[in-house]
Formats: structure tokens, C-alpha cells, sequence
């Protein structure tokens, strides 16, 4: 790839100069991995990669870029799957050298972080100092915290903790026209007008570049029960998400819910697997449970689970036995998309819908795309527990894809009206992006245009991640 995009001598001469030999590159091979999506939908290019090492260096490049009227597309780990991250011609920065743990305080249970800290690596750090970080989710081994905070990410967890915009204390952020917002802290409380944080989380970077951020600990389970469940419907799921949480106390953690198809999929392509039922169902459920202590524990999923039968809610169902059998059971479920793959490119939709409404969604919505693409299979998993469907559309064969895919437009209108229908959100974790945009202007017309203003304030030349939401 060569960059076909020309900024001026002297702006070039400016951003590397202010990083230094380490803070920048044009080289071909190393700017290959930073302009593509990791869905493989979006190519891009940039002139430059910026890859500033400190909080001061992120606000020299800025302004250089605010007063040059040059716009800016923020990356971390480029895991976004909307497209939000991948320039356009943009100058990228890239948070990836800013990695410093600046504080732990376990009295406060909080750390604050730099952008560029990958989450695997900070469960790890949070585990270190015998504390949990929760978020989790599939491309937490690359995922760097400061872009997950931008598209306020979910995962598996949310169930239990919430969201990342529910994770964050505080925030530090440059601002578009360079000027560093210092918004550490550590406080649960802090009444004083608008919060501006929120602002910031889930923006996608079109306000601003989060720089670090104070993050939420909590204690560590003192034991975690695993249950691989099989069921007739996404009915009796949901009736048996009550029960659990009922009988438990509160203390299922996650709550996962795949069909039958899927978890031939993962059969059938994911090397060392295997189905842990003696029987086949339509559909199946990773149920996880977290204590404070070991006594009671598995009585407690056990209980859950003999409730479950007694109502004709659960099938059939297996307990981990230990760390290797959960994480056995976790891989059926995260595999998915991976798994997914095989069957060529497939038209996916990432919405939410009230818990209540789960399953009579999933059913209308499976009725319409089959009656107008017979060609198609739906392949509908995800965070039930949380109202969060990944409702994906693949092609019966998948040599035939490119045909399939090129009314992707069709199929995904008939998904995101009934979402409407079901008082849903067309994104329920992954954010807007790049993919989204349309569908946002055409869907929620008043909410674009507040945000068009909040952006206007903040960022009145528009270089910020200019293509994205809007």
C-alpha cells in the first residue's frame, strides 16, 4: 500500500518532529495492518502513523493537525467492527506505545490506565492485585482499553457489571483542538453539572482522543460455576434466566444463548471440540455463576438447574468440573464467529431487545427473512442475558455468496425494522462507525441532530474522526 494521500512538507516535518524517530512512519509494511478492518470490509490509507508515547505527545500532533485543518482518525487495537477505526486518507494515531499502569488502588478499587493498554493485559494486572476487572470479550488479546471505552464496548458481562461506560470513573482526553482534559478520578460521586466523560465514551472519536482513563475493580469471585445447558427455545431460556437469577441471588454472571446450527459450525471447523450433551437440541445456553465464597456454589447452579427441569425448561445440562472443562464450554460459545467463517461471508446485525421480547423478536424476524431469501440461514447467538442478539444471515452455499451479499441492504432493513417494531437498537455493542451511519441519520433523525451540534461545539473544523456516525 502506498499512501495517496499528500499533507504539506512542513506539517510532516512538524508531526515528526514533535515524536521523534520512534513516533511516526511511512513505512508501506507497517502502515498494511492499520488501514484495514478486522472484518476485511473497509481498505483504507493514511499519509502518516502517528505513534505518540505520551499524553503530551497525543496533544502536540493534534494541534498540529487542529491549526493545519487536517483531519484525524484515532486507532487502538483495531478490532472495531463497524469500521471505525480504518483512515480514509486521515493522519491515524495510534495509542499503541502509551501501555503505563499509572496507579492501582486497591482501597478505592480502581486503577487508571493508559489508552493503549490491551484488556487481556489489564484483567491480568487487576488479577495481580487480587481484584477482577470484568469486561470481557472475544478480542480482549488485542483489544486496547482507550478504543473500547471510544465505542463503549459489552461482552459477556454486562449482565452482572454493565457496560464499559459503567466501568469507567474517569477520563483523560485531548481534545480536538489540542488542549488536554484532565478528568481522572477516582470518585463514585461527583455532582457537578454535566459528566463529561459520557461525552467521550462511545463517541467513537469523533470528540476527542481518550489518553487514560480510571477504571472500576471489584472483588474477585471466590468460586465461578459453569453450566452447558440445552433447551427447546429461546422462550424457555429466557423463563429460566429469571430462575437462575432468582434462585441464585443474583449471581449469574453470564448468560449466553446459541442455536443448534451454531454449535455445528463450531463442530465442525474449531479444531478439539466436541459437544458435551449426549442428545442434540435446538437451542443452548453457557450459564455462568459467580460467589464471594466456594461453600454453596455449586449446590446453588445445581438448585437452579433442578429447577429448570422441574418446569420443562432445561433439557439437559453439564457442569464444569473444573478450569479446563469452563474453558472448554466458554470456546463453544466464543468460537462462533470464527466458526461462522467457513460458511463464506454472511449480512450480521449486532441489536439489542428487552430480554422480554427476545424470543418472539428472534421468531418474527426469522419468519421474514426466510420467506424473502430462501437462500439464506439464520444464525442468531449472543448476550441474552443482557437483550443483545448478534442476528447474522448466512448463505446456504457458500459459493454463492457475492450474489447473496450484494443485497445485504434488503436483508438487514427487514432486521432493523422489526428491531423498531420491538422497541430495539440497530447496535447494541459494536457502535455506528462507518456501516451504521445511514441507517442512524434515518432512523433516529432528532438524536443525529443533537449530536451534530455537540460536535459542532467541540470539534468546529470537523477533523476528528470525520466520517464516523455522521
Amino acid at each position: 500500500m502506498t499512501a495517496a494521500v499528500t499533507l504539506p512538507a512542513d506539517l510532516i516535518d512538524n508531526l515528526k518532529a514533535a515524536l521523534g524517530p520512534k513516533g511516526w512512519s511511512q513505512d508501506p509494511q507497517e502502515l498494511e495492518p492499520h488501514v484495514h478492518d478486522w472484518r476485511g470490509r473497509y481498505k483504507g490509507e493514511t499519509p502518516i502513523l502517528l505513534k505518540p508515547a505520551s499524553t503530551g505527545e497525543v496533544s502536540a500532533v493534534v494541534k498540529l493537525c487542529a491549526e493545519a485543518g487536517v483531519a484525524i482518525t484515532p486507532q487502538g487495537g483495531n478490532t472495531s467492527l463497524c469500521g471505525a477505526a480504518t483512515p480514509q486518507g486521515e493522519v491515524l494515531i495510534s495509542l499503541k506505545r502509551m501501555t503505563a499502569v499509572r496507579e492501582i488502588d486497591t482501597d478505592n478499587d480502581s486503577m487508571t490506565v493508559e489508552a493503549g493498554c490491551v484488556l487481556e493485559s489489564l484483567q491480568q494486572t487487576a488479577e495481580g492485585a487480587n481484584r477482577l476487572f470484568p469486561l470481557s470479550l472475544g478480542s480482549q488479546g488485542s483489544a486496547m482499553i482507550g478504543g473500547l471505552i471510544s465505542t463503549n464496548a459489552g461482552g459477556v458481562h454486562v449482565l452482572r457489571y454493565g457496560m464499559t461506560r459503567e466501568l469507567v470513573l474517569g477520563l483523560e482526553a485531548v481534545l480536538p483542538d489540542g488542549t488536554i482534559w484532565s478528568g481522572l478520578t477516582g470518585l463514585r460521586k461527583d455532582n457537578t453539572g454535566y459528566d463529561l466523560k459520557q461525552l467521550l465514551i462511545g463517541a467513537e472519536g469523533t470528540l476527542g482522543i481518550i489518553t487514560a482513563a480510571t477504571l472500576k475493580l471489584y472483588p474477585r469471585p471466590g468460586r465461578m460455576e459453569l453450566a452447558f445447558i440445552g433447551m427447546n427455545s429461546v422462550d424457555d431460556a429466557v423463563k429460566f434466566l429469571g430462575m437462575a437469577k432468582q434462585v441464585s441471588g443474583g449471581a449469574v454472571t453470564a448468560f449466553e444463548v446459541m442455536p443448534s446450527l451454531a454449535l455445528e459450525f463450531v463442530l465442525m471447523r474449531i479444531p478439539n471440540t466436541r459437544d458435551p450433551l449426549e442428545a442434540k437440541h435446538p437451542w443452548y445456553v453457557v450459564c455462568e455463576m459467580s460467589f464471594g465464597r466456594p461453600d454453596g456454589a455449586r449446590e446453588t447452579m445445581e438448585a437452579a438447574l433442578e429447577q429448570g427441569f422441574e418446569a420443562g425448561l432445561v433439557q439437559d445440562a453439564v457442569i464444569a468440573e473444573n478450569e479446563a472443562q469452563m474453558q472448554d464450554l466458554w470456546r463453544l460459545r466464543e468460537s462462533i464467529a470464527e466458526a461462522e467463517r467457513g460458511q463464506g461471508l454472511a449480512v450480521k446485525h449486532d441489536v439489542s431487545i428487552p430480554v422480554s421480547k427476545m424470543s418472539a423478536f428472534i421468531d418474527v424476524a426469522t419468519q421474514r427473512v426466510n420467506r424473502d431469501f430462501p437462500d439464506g440461514i439464520v444464525v442468531a447467538f449472543g448476550h441474552v442475558g443482557d437483550g443483545n442478539v448478534h442476528y447474522n444471515i448466512a448463505c446456504i452455499d457458500p459459493d454463492a455468496h457475492t450474489g447473496f451479499m450484494a443485497r445485504a441492504g434488503e436483508m438487514s432493513k427487514i432486521v432493523y425494522d422489526t428491531v423498531d417494531e420491538f422497541g430495539g437498537s440497530i447496535s447494541a455493542e459494536h457502535g455506528i462507525g462507518i456501516l451504521k451511519r445511514e441507517e442512524l441519520a434515518n432512523r433516529k433523525p432528532v438524536d443525529v441532530k443533537v449530536m451534530r451540534a455537540i460536535k459542532q461545539a467541540l470539534d468546529p473544523k470537523g477533523i476528528m474522526n470525520p466520517r464516523v456516525l455522521f
